[in-house]
């Protein structure tokens, strides 16, 4: 049987296969049944620094009444979820956080860290829409944030990207200088509908397809081997092949979420099964023989993810 170890972030994990950031890292009960089924390590949703400072300022608002204020502190359950995961898991637990001010993202990271956390996925926001602020200075804040985390730190530190970037390779050297154990790639921003009948914005939540996988398979591919980071596939893995596809590129771990929302988690199981039935068919003994076999850094063809591909691609779809 093929050995499935990897590892990511400096952490030994049985497989590369982590449950993402969902509402499955909620409840200890689904916790417990990703790693019965193998997940090989949990992230947590995200601590969200608007949200500590919406409670409260709702408890400001409500000490100024007669009401007492029940609710225990949205920061204080979070902190204490992860501890309660930490005891009931022997998988790693990796905690998510979301700032929005320098403060809040080195006071919570910190806060994460005590609390048992084992590496901590920085989930930045962050829509460029100021006229004003240009690609580097977009860059610049991801560059000062993990300068400002780093001494603060001692768990490794991943940082969560969007595709929007347009020149990934040199900004994500700059990302690892400044203290990234490793990259997840990518985001997936929600985007805003308009509501018809109201006229106004309404949120909507689209789970990711197989398609979706394929952008970030590129980018992978033509960062291994280059850039000296772990590399994590989030956002279109949902069936063996999306799987084998990313550590043929160079993941060393994938990313699964919207697959285990529509599937349960018990499909991590089924995943496992096919990629060690691939491996045994096919006389590979690791997963580590296959990952980057087909990036940009080892491929025979190293255009083939650059414009060569897309020229390939329009050539190749037939005429009516």
């Amino acid at each position: 049987m093929a050995d499935l170890s990897t590892e990511y972030l400096g952490l030994a994990l049985k497989n590369p296969l982590v449950a993402a950031a969902s509402p499955l890292g909620s409840h200890l009960d689904s916790a417990r049944r990703l790693e019965d089924a193998g997940a090989a390590a949990l992230v947590m949703p995200s601590l969200f620094e608007e949200l500590i400072e919406r409670q409260d300022a709702g408890v400001a608002r409500a000490r100024k009444g007669s009401s007492p204020v029940a609710a225990q502190r949205y920061e204080e359950r979070y902190l204490e979820h992860l501890r309660a995961l930490k005891s009931a898991l022997d998988i790693p637990v990796i905690a998510s956080l979301n700032g929005t001010t320098a403060g809040g993202w080195t006071s919570y990271a910190a806060a994460l860290q005590e609390a048992g956390a084992d590496a901590l996925e920085l989930n930045v926001y962050h829509i460029p829409a100021s006229t004003r602020e240009d690609g580097r200075q977009v860059e610049d804040r991801y560059v000062a944030l993990l300068e400002a985390l780093r001494p603060g730190l001692s768990i490794p530190v991943a940082m969560k990207l969007s595709p929007q970037f347009s020149a990934l390779p040199s900004f994500s050297r700059r990302l690892v200088a400044s203290g990234a154990a490793g990259l997840v790639l990518f985001n997936r921003f929600y985007q805003p509908d308009i509501d018809l009948d109201t006229l106004e914005v309404a949120p909507k939540l689209e789970l990711s397809t197989s398609e979706e996988s394929l952008l970030r398979i590129r980018w992978i591919a033509i960062l291994y081997g280059r850039i000296g980071c772990s590399l994590a596939i989030t956002g279109g893995v949902h069936n063996v092949r999306d799987l084998i596809r990313s550590l043929l590129a160079g993941a060393d771990v994938a990313q699964l979420c919207s697959a285990l929302l529509r599937r349960g988690p018990g499909h991590v199981a089924v995943l496992l099964r096919a990629l060690e039935q691939w491996l045994d068919e096919r006389e590979y003994a690791s997963v580590s023989e296959i990952k980057g076999l087909v990036s940009q850094h080892t491929a025979t063809d190293s255009a083939a993810f650059l414009r060569a591909n897309y020229v390939n691609v329009l050539d190749s779809y037939p005429a009516r």
